[in-house]
Parts: structure tokens; sequence; C-alpha cells
């Protein structure tokens, strides 16, 4: 891929001809052209997209919260990138309605990107830029820019932004597409496995980043496949499989909703004699050597746990569902 030579943006970088390039980002609409802070950022009812025979989405709902981080889950070819496209206004869909901002993407896609940071998950960047002008287009694209705040995210990303993009790894084109995405005056952050390339202690970064935002007012919808990354930062998560939801909701919630893992330990006979008690109640229960495993509901764990101190076990653990457990058990169920 080789470098265009674009005539000179303000900021005095050249403007770039691919519109593939970093992430989507632009001023803030004119006053009073947003939706009302009470109406989700994201709206999407009944999505319908098809390409020939495929039907990548069929009948989608999503809604995110204002303020909020939303996680959204499923494996490759489920539809979440489909969606995301649909909503930066790239796809138009063939039924459905949606809504970004208060505006339909197909006909307001410029006003709304005006508002929206986009990072995919393998950035495309313009090889003989260095990492500082990439930035600096991008700032140029959008017209606005917050210099300092953007110092602050390359220390923060350990980011070299005098090295040219071709000398980058993926990981480091993914951290220029952060800085740029963070440090730009948006509203809307939507990220496509934003992380992809990052080492753990850049995720963790990025981790306290995206925190960062979301108390600040921004709306976030993540994109993820790394379940850990999700649990810690989102509020309520959206499962998808075949183009259709298969669990959304709140995240407390829905874990609540699915089954606790309890261990016991102790001597055979005990084990037995607690894991025919158990089986009384109802309860799945599986033995290991001098362990107990019971999957319960969480109304259910009071019961278990009084078994397991009648019988006097030791060692008892109680963990609540994991986001993995909560995403197998919803898609595997649905196979």
């Amino acid at each position: 891929m080789s470098s265009p030579t674009p005539p000179a943006l303000p900021s005095g970088t050249r403007e770039p001809t691919s519109a593939s390039a970093g992430p989507m980002t632009a001023p803030p609409a004119p006053t009073g052209t947003g939706p009302r802070n009470a109406d989700a950022p994201i709206r999407v009812r009944g999505l319908v997209k098809r390409f020939g025979r495929l039907t990548a989405l069929d009948g989608l709902d999503l809604e995110v919260a204002p303020g909020s981080v939303h996680g959204f889950l499923g494996p490759n070819g489920a539809g979440k990138s489909t969606t995301i496209r649909i909503l930066l206004g790239l796809f138009r869909p063939d039924a459905g309605d949606v809504r970004v901002l208060g505006r339909r993407p197909g006909r307001d896609s410029s006003a709304i990107n005006r508002e929206v940071s986009y990072v995919a998950g393998d950035v495309a960047l313009w090889p003989d830029l260095t990492g500082g002008q990439v930035l600096d287009a991008l700032a140029g694209l959008r017209g606005s820019r917050d210099a300092a705040r953007e110092r602050e995210l390359i220390e923060r990303f350990e980011l070299d932004p005098t090295k040219r993009v071709r000398t980058y790894s993926k990981g480091n084109r993914q951290k220029v597409a952060l800085v740029a995405a963070l440090a730009a005056p948006t509203r809307l952050l939507i990220l496509d496995e934003p992380t992809s390339g990052l080492d753990p202690l850049m995720e963790r970064v990025f981790t306290e980043e995206i925190a960062e935002a979301a108390a600040d007012g921004r709306t976030v919808l993540l994109s993820s496949h790394i379940l850990d990354e999700v649990q810690r930062l989102c509020s309520a998560v959206t499962i998808v499989k075949a183009g259709r939801v298969v669990e959304s909701g709140d995240l407390s919630t829905l874990r609540s909703l699915s089954e606790n893992r309890i261990e016991a330990g102790g001597e055979a006979g005990v084990l037995a004699r607690a894991r025919g008690d158990l089986e009384g109640l109802g309860m799945r229960v599986e033995t290991g050597r001098e362990r107990i495993v019971v999957q319960v509901p969480a109304p259910r764990v009071p019961d278990v746990l009084g078994v397991l101190a009648a019988h006097r076990l030791i060692a008892v653990t109680c963990e609540p569902a994991s986001l993995e457990d909560l995403f197998l058990r919803h898609y595997e169920a649905t196979s």
C-alpha cells in the first residue's frame, strides 16, 4: 500500500484519500441537533441485512444507555461487525429502524460521525506518515483537537509518534487509533476488537481509559472476544448469534440468572452422603477426588450451603457465574 499525496490540511499534514484509515471522528454537531439526554445513543429495532442469499442480521435489536459501556458479544460471523457498519452508515439495512444519537445513519451519517469515535480491530493507516502525522491528519479531518489530551494518551500508551507507520507493529497501529479516538471530542465510542495486538499492560491502560470515558459521560459500544475485558468494563451486554440476539440486559441481572459454582472438600463417605441429600433436593452434583461440585441457580445457593454445613464439609467456595459462563450457556443453548 503506497501513501497518497493529497492537499495540505489546516494542521500542516496531508489529507489521505482512504476512508479506512483510523478512527472515524469529527467535531461535535451544532447544539440542539442531537437527541435528548434521556434518549439511547444507539437504538436498533428489527434490523435485517442480507448479502445475496446470506442473511447476516435477522431482526436484531440493540439499545445502549447513555453513559454506559455496553458489551457486544458473539463469535465470528454472528453479525457484530455488520451491525457496527450499519451504525456508521457504511451499510444500508434491508429492514428495521436504526438510530444513532437520534439520527438515521443512512441519511445523516456525516452528522453522526462528527460525534462518534470508531476503532476497528485491524486499523489501516498511511504507511509513509509518522504516528504523529496520522494524528495531525485525523485532527485536521475533524476540524478540532485536544492536543494536551493527545500528549497524555501518547505517554500512557507508550507510543513513539516519530516513527513511520510502516515500522509499527499491529499493537502500535492500534495505539494510534485509540489515542485519536479517546482524545477526540465525541460523545459515542464504537470499538470493534480495539485491543487486538496490545500487550497485557496496554490492555490495562485501555481499560482504565474506557472507565474514565464512561465516568465523563461518554457512551461506549464495545465489541470484544476477550470476556474478561468485557466483564471488567461493561454494565450491560448483548449476545448475538447468526444475526439474532441470544441474550441482552444488565450484566449483574444476567449473571444472577446464571448458575453459581459451589465446591467443598471432605472424606469420600461424607461426600457421598452430602451428594445424596443434594440430589434429593433436585441438584446436579459432580464428585471428584475429595471434592464435590454443585452448579446451582442463585436462589438455591442457601439450600446447598445448608446441606454442606450440615455434613461439616470443609474448604467451601462459592463463585458467581462469570461472563464466560453466561456467554457459553446462552450461546450453546441455541446451537
